[in-house]
């Protein structure tokens, strides 16, 4: 819902509603136009009637809004959002992201090695898994906390922010404290409970879109976080499960404008896991940018036979860099036209 105020209102009766509409448990987004006052409403709306808001003399006509996610969508935030991070890294609006390192940190010799190549070729975040949600419980699970401190230690040497995924309720006092970007990974996005209490840290969140989730379901997991007024959320395209079994899953690249029309949030995407396969990292991560990506999420291996996790989806360092000079060059020519 949205209410569209009239010139005439002052900011004596804009507090007096906006507290109204709090008490009634409602969040209250100020939205200013070129020409309008505007505040939009998200929660149970059903208490709040058009005719009882029209009944305010300085609200001059209350909107509908159709679609269920409201935080998140356009309606409340027209422009684009600038998600901060701690460093100085800046996401969405203009501002390119690229998070890259191991699937699973496996030791501090190499989640250091990975940190300084990636950085050198213009990597502006450190990805590295400490807890591992596998799809096998004997699978490889992450060095769990002690992963946590080799990314700190990788942090320090480096500058570079660190992401890292969230699983559960358990640490999230210890991801509040030592992670600058927490990610919700697939599995989670609709862990409703754990996004809302994420929601509550005030850091920003990467939240990637499920396996079989719908646009409109990512969106209002987003909301879920975003309830709080707290925490700020970029969105990941990690792929989605279809019938198609040639690719781990198939990357939907039309996630990433069809997003970008209908949501203000940044929209990141992973080729790793949208693919499952090294070879096919490279072509997607261009056409994601080509797309209006915000950023990507890659994974990078210094010797990825040997990785632990995820091997067969990870490029090597080298091969990363030549991706960094290919997404220069392709985002200059989007830029051009």
């Amino acid at each position: 819902m949205i209410i569209i105020l009239k010139d005439t209102a002052t900011p004596e009766q804009i507090g007096e509603l906006r507290d109204a509409m709090t008490a009634r448990g409602l969040v209250v987004q100020d939205i200013i136009g070129e020409e309008k006052h505007m505040m939009g409403l998200a929660g149970d709306t059903s208490s709040v009637s058009d005719e009882g808001l029209e009944r305010y003399n300085f609200v001059d006509r209350v909107v509908k809004v159709s679609e269920p996610y409201k935080l998140s969508g356009r309606h409340f935030h027209p422009e684009d959002t600038t998600v901060n991070v701690p460093g100085g890294v800046s996401v969405g609006a203009g501002n390119f992201a690229v998070i890259a390192g191991p699937c699973s940190i496996e030791s501090e010799e190499q989640i250091l090695s990975i940190a300084r190549d990636v950085k050198r070729s213009g990597a502006t975040m450190l990805r590295g898994g400490a807890f591992k949600p596998r799809s096998s419980p004997y699978s490889f699970q992450g060095l769990g906390l002690d992963g946590l401190d080799l990314l700190k230690i990788a942090r320090e040497k480096t500058g570079l922010p660190i992401v890292t995924e969230l699983m559960s309720n358990e640490y999230l006092a210890e991801f509040e404290r030592d992670v600058d970007v927490i990610q919700i990974g697939a599995r989670n996005m609709q862990n409703f409970s754990l996004l809302r209490e994420v929601g509550e840290l005030g850091k920003p969140v990467l939240l990637k879109r499920g396996p079989s989730s719908t646009i409109e379901e990512l969106l209002m997991a987003a909301d879920y976080i975003l309830v709080g007024g707290k925490s700020s959320v970029i969105l990941c395209e990690r792929g989605i499960r279809t019938f198609e079994t040639a690719t781990r899953n198939t990357l939907d690249v039309s996630a990433v404008p069809v997003l970008k029309k209908k949501s203000h949030l940044p929209v990141l995407v992973d080729p790793s896991h949208g693919t499952g396969y090294w070879d096919l990292v490279y072509p997607m991560a261009l056409a994601s940018v080509a797309a209006g990506a915000d950023g990507l999420i890659i994974e990078v291996h210094d010797r990825p036979e040997f990785a632990l996790c995820d091997g067969q989806q990870s490029i090597t360092p080298v091969l990363f860099d030549q991706l960094m000079r290919s997404i220069r060059a392709v985002r200059g020519a989007v830029k051009e036209n």
